[in-house]
């Protein structure tokens, strides 16, 4: 068995090596027309934060679209969810737009500035220096958020952008109460806010971190919102906050220039689309690794027929699959823009049937005999919300500031917390990040370069339902969007995409990572037979879905269980 093993991985390399020197110089096909005549009638929004959703509901209700309700969330998120997303960070959004039957992604993702260095962020024994890629100015790439929503509100919304925005800016100045979790996350970070001075005004006012039940205000985030509401990107880009937000930077140690922020510009890309089971699943492409990693799973399964083998042997496929995409993750993506993603082989049938035919059907293959490397967990954070509007436009949006609370740098007099995501880079090519996860030259930071992300905002189109999924969660949100995507092909509603338990394998660590309850006693038994080893951890992620019915046209919105202060809701 370990020899015909051996050959098996054998054969797998020689796929890889074989493939690595096809790249695509045009974007893989994607189906851009979806023909869905239908309209709901009617609206559905989930997120991680109440008020985010109502602030989505009041400007639909102000005659909005989906495009104008996500800019409505996610400024709102920007101010109550500072630990997972905000205007100092960047997105990733794939859409649905009805009125020309299309699909489209769009990239607000950071980009690094024109001065980066890789030095930067070596410790002098040439060891990652975690502190600089983490905490701090060096650790910001150049946020894409506030382009990206004004880009929505231009290209896409119905409203102006200051009436959007509007929500934000009135909880922003008014104040809110900060749930559990942010003033739990403000406590795990308070030592590095006390670093400088602007963050501790905003995060530790009087010196202390705010009490539960006490009103939290945000007037500098609210002067910043304003100014993007009145000048649209420019009052971000340009004038007053680029101005403040530059100074600050380099006033800290960081390099960001005037330029760097003149120069940024959204994307906008084609979406990725695979079929499986008769479902059209439209995700992310590069510079996401989320949509090829969830494409090359879908893809390896489509050659079993799951639904006849018993639970243990198809979640050890459904592992196995997971191995290998993570292992192509690793070493073949990055920016499109900057380096030639093999998106015709990773993407293709044949080369899924190069990888399945290195399954063993009931022992596990060992990540070592595939490649050395190190990794660690995986983090928890990000943040996502879906939206499907009376007319059908749909949008997956996944927004993020990186690692809780991001760098913990506060651009003094803007209120902008800024973004960590540099880490996201191969900054040392070959060790991992804080997610674990590895890079390649591929994915090493260039000026102007975007870093890789695990961001899948996907659109599942059936014959008779579809769905608008995503969630945040590091690394694995590529698992928990391809289990949800997998449960409502099964039929789960919406409660059922966000609640199913969870398993994750990322190639390295060489382990099953599991909710408590994810596998019963029989399940664990064989799979630990096979040679699988197991890892029980917390319940993670913050999965947001939207599931339009189409046979009896109703909605149904969820949010995870897992956290008490999303919303899910139809009206």
């Amino acid at each position: 068995m370990r020899l015909a093993l051996r050959w098996q991985v054998l054969l797998w390399s020689f796929l890889l090596g074989a493939g690595s020197a096809i790249a695509a110089d045009k974007p893989i096909p994607s189906t851009q027309a979806v023909q869905l005549a239908q309209r709901p009638g009617h609206a559905g929004i989930a997120s991680a934060n109440t008020l985010a959703t109502q602030a989505g509901f009041e400007v639909l209700a102000k005659g909005g679209n989906a495009f104008d309700a996500a800019v409505a969330v996610a400024s709102t998120l920007s101010v109550v969810e500072p630990e997972s997303s905000g205007i100092g960070g960047g997105f990733m959004a794939t859409m649905y737009v009805a009125a020309g039957k299309r699909t489209v992604f769009v990239d607000a993702r950071e980009t690094a500035p024109a001065a980066v260095n890789s030095k930067d962020y070596l410790n002098p024994d040439g060891s990652p220096n975690r502190d600089t890629a983490l905490k701090g100015p060096l650790s910001a790439g150049i946020p894409g958020e506030p382009a990206g929503l004004a880009w929505l509100a231009k290209h896409y919304g119905k409203l102006p952008l200051n009436v959007s925005l509007a929500p934000a800016i009135r909880i922003a100045s008014d104040g809110f109460k900060p749930d559990g979790r942010l003033l739990g996350s403000i406590k795990e970070e308070q030592n590095n806010f006390a670093r400088w001075p602007a963050s501790a005004e905003k995060f530790l006012p009087g010196g202390k971190v705010p009490a539960a039940g006490e009103i939290w205000r945000d007037p500098g985030q609210a002067h910043t919102l304003e100014l993007l509401a009145k000048y649209g990107e420019a009052g971000f880009y340009s004038g007053e906050t680029a101005q403040k937000l530059v100074e600050a930077v380099r006033a800290a140690g960081g390099n960001w220039t005037l330029k760097d922020l003149a120069s940024y510009r959204v994307k906008e890309r084609a979406p990725l689309t695979v079929d499986y089971r008769g479902y059209q699943v439209i995700t992310a492409p590069p510079p996401s690794s989320g949509g090829v990693a969830i494409a090359e799973i879908l893809n390896i399964l489509s050659g079993f027929d799951l639904a006849k083998l018993d639970e243990a042997h198809r979640d050890h496929l459904v592992i196995e699959a997971m191995r290998r995409a993570f292992r192509d993750h690793n070493d073949y993506l990055g920016d499109p823009d900057f380096v030639k993603v093999p998106l015709n082989m990773l993407l293709s049938p044949y080369y899924a049937d190069g990888l399945r035919q290195t399954i063993l059907p009931d022992k596990a293959t060992p990540s070592s005999m595939l490649a050395p490397s190190n990794g660690q967990d995986p983090g928890m954070h990000t943040t996502h919300f879906s939206i499907i509007d009376a007319d059908g436009n749909m949008v997956a949006m996944t927004c993020t500031v990186n690692y809780t609370l991001g760098s913990t740098f506060v651009a003094a007099g803007t209120g902008v917390l800024l973004n960590d995501e540099m880490d996201d880079f191969a900054l040392v090519p070959n060790k991992p990040n804080v997610y674990g996860l590895l890079g390649s030259k591929a994915n090493a930071p260039e000026p102007g370069k975007r870093m890789l992300s695990s961001m899948s905002p996907s659109i599942v189109i059936g014959a008779d339902r579809t769905a608008v999924i995503g969630s945040p969660g590091g690394s694995t949100i590529i698992t928990q969007v391809l289990e949800g995507i997998l449960a409502v092909i099964d039929g789960g509603d919406a409660h059922q995409a966000v609640g199913k338990k969870r398993f994750h394998h990322q190639f390295m660590p060489d382990v099953v990572m599991v909710e408590p309850g994810a596998f019963d006693a029989a399940t664990t038994n064989a799979l630990t037979q096979m040679g699988h080893t197991f890892k029980q951890r917390e319940p993670w992620g913050f999965m947001n879905v939207v599931i339009w019915d189409r046979r009896s046209n109703k909605l149904d919105a969820a949010s995870d269980p897992r956290r008490e202060d999303g919303l899910g809701k139809v009206q």
